[in-house]
């Protein structure tokens, strides 16, 4: 039993350092990129937002003139 407490804390231990590693090798964004990057999304979110708004708007006038009749 002593055995396999051991083995699953140097197990965790290993990825630990591992993790660390693997995060001293990245290459963080700058502010910037990461307020250019957000606009562009915000941007994006907006279009495609009114671009279903507006397919809702013609559906729903197409639905209301289908049904009037």
């Amino acid at each position: 039993m002593e055995q396999t407490k051991t083995n699953v804390f140097t197990k965790m231990v290993n990825y630990f350092k591992e993790v660390k590693s693997e995060l001293k090798k990245v290459v963080w964004p700058t502010f910037k990129k990461v307020r250019k990057n957000t606009i562009t999304v915000l941007i994006y979110v907006a279009i495609v937002g009114l671009v279903i708004w507006a397919l809702d708007m013609l559906f729903t006038w197409g639905m209301s003139l289908f049904i009037n009749r």
